[in-house]
């Protein structure tokens, strides 16, 4: 399930200048099934709020991942991922990471200070306490999706290509993302008018190939991930979107 969220936090850009946020609203949730190759795996939800917390107006995100079934029985996964990012400069402010996945557990969370440039780490399994230097254009792993949605991509082409940077295991890494193109696809709700994202990813650690993650995002003003697709090592990964509410826009629907 880690590699779903992993996914999310592949597609940001953004510059942290006052933002409108135009794309989503407090109460907005989204649902997704996983499978495993033709294995009904799992699901996973985002649930996005408004809160008020450390003097601060935030969105707060809420992201689960579970598994039902079989793949429950033979690995279990109880992932949760939260973030906390500003409405105005969409900066991350907290993030929390407490994963189960087949026996394997992390707890850690990370609190981001942009005025003193510098993110916490705080290991609960470990019990370790960290600082690392970071500059102002870093996202985290839920808030990037956020950051995406904000965007416009109206200017961008196919094959243009995206370089960001992402703090992720106690290190800033530089993340590309490639253009590929809009199209029609069908998802659980009708044909829906998307655009195409591939990553580009580190091959051998999760995936096989440097673009073999395929991201589709409603081409409309939520900009909403409805399918994703990965080539792992062993078999493939696929989220597609079955439920929504709370949605700031209108959701476009292609009748034929």
């Amino acid at each position: 399930m880690k590699k779903l969220f992993f996914l999310f936090y592949l597609i940001s850009i953004s510059s942290f200048s006052q933002i409108e946020t135009t794309a989503y609203k407090s109460g907005e949730f989204l649902k997704y099934k996983i499978n495993y190759g033709l294995l009904s795996a799992g699901f996973m939800s985002l649930e996005l709020n408004s809160v008020h917390k450390d003097n601060k107006d935030l969105f707060h995100v809420n992201g689960k991942g579970w598994t039902t079934g079989f793949t429950d029985m033979i690995f279990p996964v109880d992932d949760n991922y939260q973030t906390y990012f500003d409405k105005n400069t969409l900066q991350p402010h907290h993030f929390i990471r407490n994963i189960s996945e087949g026996g394997h557990i992390k707890n850690k969370e990370i609190f981001f200070d942009f005025t003193k440039h510098y993110a916490k780490v705080i290991d609960h399994k470990r019990k370790t306490d960290q600082s690392f230097f970071i500059q102002n254009n870093i996202n985290d792993m839920l808030s990037s999706l956020y950051y995406l949605r904000n965007l416009d991509l109206n200017k961008f082409k196919p094959n243009d290509v995206l370089t960001i940077d992402m703090f992720y295991d106690n290190q800033v890494n530089k993340i590309q993302l490639r253009f590929i193109e809009r199209s029609d696809i069908k998802t659980e709700f009708g044909n829906v008018r998307v655009i195409h994202l591939k990553p580009f990813v580190e091959v051998g650690r999760i995936f096989d190939e440097s673009e073999s993650v395929s991201i589709w995002i409603t081409d409309d003003e939520n900009k909403i991930p409805v399918k994703i697709k990965a080539s792992v090592l062993v078999g493939s990964i696929k989220a597609e979107l079955i439920e929504y509410k709370g949605l700031a826009n209108s959701f476009p629907i292609i009748f034929n």
